[in-house]
């Protein structure tokens, strides 16, 4: 699975992408924002307000209850406004 980061995620995590291999009971976007948190301390402090996070999955938008699959493309980024 390739999960890219973006905006203030990026700076916080140190990454602007990974590949990962979430372990098999890891289902959907929310088990997987879980997951990614005890990744390391980083990933704890960037994903520790998940209201705060979007998610799209194969650059379409997802709710956390997305289903997952193991050759997904997870884009973590910051709500985006316009003006």
């Amino acid at each position: 699975m390739k999960i890219l980061y973006f905006a203030w995620l990026r700076s916080t995590i140190g990454l602007a992408q990974e590949t990962a291999t979430p372990p098999s009971d890891i289902t959907n976007v929310s088990d997987l924002i879980d997951w990614l948190r005890e990744l390391s301390p980083a990933h704890t402090k960037a994903l520790s307000d998940i209201s705060a996070v979007r998610v799209a999955v194969n650059q379409s938008f997802a709710s956390l209850d997305y289903p997952l699959a193991s050759d997904d493309e997870v884009a973590l980024f910051p709500p985006v406004t316009g003006g």
